[in-house]
């Protein structure tokens, strides 16, 4: 998989968050987004994502095949951040099942391996609305690690994640990055110090 930008740029109203962006991200392969707060890394995200269209420029996302049409890109990747919600009024195993009626389980991988995986098989019956912050984490990090798909975006994964949490996190991670692609968005360098390619977001204000 690849996703290419080519002179990208998102503006709200009459402020530029990001312009002239040019950048080709390739798979297998792990790239971090760094700036400070307000400097664009979850906007770029959704960008990269297809949830927001860039102000000017393109994305484009190619497969060893072909070029994928951007409302089927969705298919494709996983996706952790932390505006994303989860269905409180699901128990666990309702959503393990009702999210893998969507999407596809890795190979060898059932419902009950992740929860054990995300350290939450004592929960499987408990609403996830009674769920901890860092339990909802685990939760959606597990989602993105154990589904089906090429490219994993994450924007700030270790939120709410106490040490343990983190080192989980850095195990699973390094597993995904041998076969997809990983982009992140991050200040934190326990989250990143991984990824090949570090790009400040400060050089394309």
């Amino acid at each position: 998989m690849q996703i290419e930008l080519k002179d990208v740029g998102k503006k709200f109203y009459r402020e530029w968050i990001f312009r002239k962006v040019t950048l080709t991200f390739t798979s297998p392969g792990a790239y971090v987004f760094v700036g400070p707060n307000g400097s664009g890394k979850s906007t770029l995200m959704l960008v990269l994502t297809g949830v927001l269209p860039p102000t000017h420029g393109t994305v484009m996302y190619k497969t060893d095949t072909q070029t994928l049409a951007e409302d089927t890109f969705y298919r494709y990747q996983s996706v952790v951040a932390p505006y994303m919600e989860v269905i409180e009024e699901f128990t666990l195993k309702e959503l393990l099942e009702f999210h893998f009626s969507f999407k596809k389980l890795l190979p060898s991988y059932t419902t009950a391996r992740i929860m054990e995986l995300t350290y939450l098989e004592k929960s499987a019956h408990k609403y996830i609305k009674q769920f901890s912050s860092g339990m909802k984490q685990r939760l959606k990090l597990g989602l993105a690690f154990y589904t089906q798909s090429e490219v994993l975006f994450l924007d700030e994964p270790c939120a709410n994640l106490d040490a343990q949490g983190i080192q989980w996190y850095r195990q699973e991670v390094q597993k995904v990055l041998q076969h997809k692609l990983v982009i992140i968005g991050s200040n934190q360098s326990y989250e990143y110090d991984f990824c090949e390619r570090v790009i400040s977001l400060e050089q394309y204000k």
